[in-house]
């Protein structure tokens, strides 16, 4: 690895990325960053959580004229997550210049955007479509571009946005210079760079670069209508700060987050059949601690940069591999470590080799936690905040009540009730989510249809049900 330092960063730059706490170059900076600033053309294969928005975003600063007040670089993204991630990271990177960047996207009052743009941003970040209906308004005008960057290429392909793109780069100077980003290369992928690039530079991070060392990935084989018992174990035993699960479908989502909440845990759901207030209202609550749990499809999470998270779960094991590096990236970042689950039934054993040869990393088989397991980390939790308060000093004002039981009872049978009271251990309902693999039924009540609900059970033995 070498440092920012080295890569000949201008000054005011290199103090914001020390702000952002950032010293040595990621592999695809390492590589990007001399060759952009060059002025060639880049053709860069990674996924995110590899810091491709530095990669590009710092050569794009270097490069920005303020003595114009126009738009002089655009950053093409796929979803409206990721358009806002970018641009806020390319201002954090601005933080000492007076250069701004401008996210666009639909979801959010165009006159607003229209207000924004009359106050010549440099640099716009933004999705196809939104982008072109602001150039057929005129609103946007990229005749002077000098840089252009298609960011998930293959993203925006899966979505089809290809014909948007390439309306959008004829609105663009010939001469720019073009960075594309893409986890992987289909033909659309290398057609379009054929068409609008100049002799580009390939640049790929190798998956075992890809796949951070930082992050603790194990799996677990469980039947389908196990999995919600045992992620609420997990959940118990492992007391994320921060979590994301990820889903396959929406309507995964849905039943999870709703399930989660039914059970105490404080989660949210975030797939693309929100509106943009609804997602802005859940990513608000991520990142502010209100809540600890993210329930996301895949596309939905693209661009998701939220510091902190500690736990990825893969409650649906994801369709390829470079899905699953996209997952596993929102956790074991800025130096931290991270643990990435993987849930797989054992009809899907082979997808979990399928991922170590592709990312090139031993996926460790672990052993489900028990009831009583996850009962002791929730009596240890409860325990721990007991602690918390009594050297907060937060006791005084039940001291008198407390002194007239300890009159009436034993001082352990007292905290022996007290931990119950905090992890609610009680009769608890469980949860059956939509099955995800046909199956016979075995009673009446339980169609057996793929995709039908199980019937609500009682079980007395689960501790499951309990707010953390």
């Amino acid at each position: 690895m070498i440092t920012f330092h080295e890569l000949g960063i201008s000054e005011p730059m290199q103090r914001a990325i020390t702000d952002m706490g950032f010293e040595e170059a990621s592999p695809i900076q390492e590589k990007a960053i001399p060759i952009a600033l060059m002025g060639k053309d880049i053709i860069g294969q990674a996924q995110t959580g590899t810091g491709k928005t530095a990669a590009f975003g710092i050569p794009i600063l270097q490069k920005i004229d303020t003595s114009k007040e126009s738009v002089q670089a655009i950053v093409i993204a796929p979803t409206r997550e990721l358009a806002i991630q970018v641009s806020e990271e390319i201002n954090r990177l601005a933080k000492y210049t007076k250069i701004r960047s401008l996210p666009i996207y639909g979801g959010e009052s165009i006159e607003r955007q229209i207000k924004a743009l009359k106050h010549r941003p440099q640099i716009i970040t933004g999705t196809p479509g939104r982008l072109l209906d602001h150039i057929k308004r005129k609103t946007l005008r990229l005749h002077h571009i000098s840089m252009a960057v298609l960011d998930e290429a293959d993203e925006m392909l899966n979505m089809g946005f290809l014909e948007d793109i390439e309306q959008i780069l004829k609105e663009t100077p010939k001469e720019k210079q073009t960075l594309l980003f893409s986890a992987t290369m289909p033909k659309p992928i290398q057609n379009l760079a054929e068409k609008f690039m100049i002799n580009p530079k390939i640049i790929k991070v190798q998956a075992k670069e890809i796949t951070s060392q930082a992050v603790e990935q194990v799996y677990y084989e469980v039947n389908e209508r196990d999995k919600f018992d045992v992620l609420c174990r997990l959940l118990d035993v492992e007391n994320p700060e921060l979590a994301v699960i990820f889903g396959r479908t929406k309507m995964r989502v849905d039943e999870l987050s709703d399930a989660l909440n039914k059970r105490g845990y404080l989660a949210g759901g975030l797939h693309g059949d929100l509106n943009q207030r609804q997602r802005d209202v859940v990513m608000n609550k991520f990142r502010e601690g209100n809540i600890d749990i993210l329930v996301a499809t895949d596309v939905a999470a693209r661009g998701i940069d939220v510091s902190g998270v500690t736990h990825v779960y893969n409650f649906d094991i994801p369709q390829d591999p470079e899905s699953y590096v996209h997952r596993i990236g929102r956790t074991g970042r800025a130096g931290k470590t991270g643990i990435a689950a993987t849930f797989v039934t054992p009809r899907k054993t082979g997808q979990i080799r399928d991922i170590e040869k592709a990312t090139k990393v031993k996926i460790r088989r672990k052993s489900v936690p028990t009831v009583a397991e996850a009962m002791k980390s929730k009596e240890q939790i409860a325990s721990e905040k007991m602690i918390q308060l009594i050297e907060e000093g937060h006791h005084s004002q039940f001291e008198q009540t407390a002194t007239e039981l300890l009159d009436r009872y034993d001082s352990v049978v007292l905290v022996s009730v007290a931990l119950k009271l905090l992890t609610k251990e009680q009769s608890d309902t469980v949860i059956q989510l939509t099955t995800e693999e046909s199956r016979p039924s075995k009673k009446p009540k339980s169609k057996g249809r793929d995709g039908a609900k199980r019937k609500v059970t009682r079980n007395k033995g689960f501790a499951g049900k309990d707010k953390r």
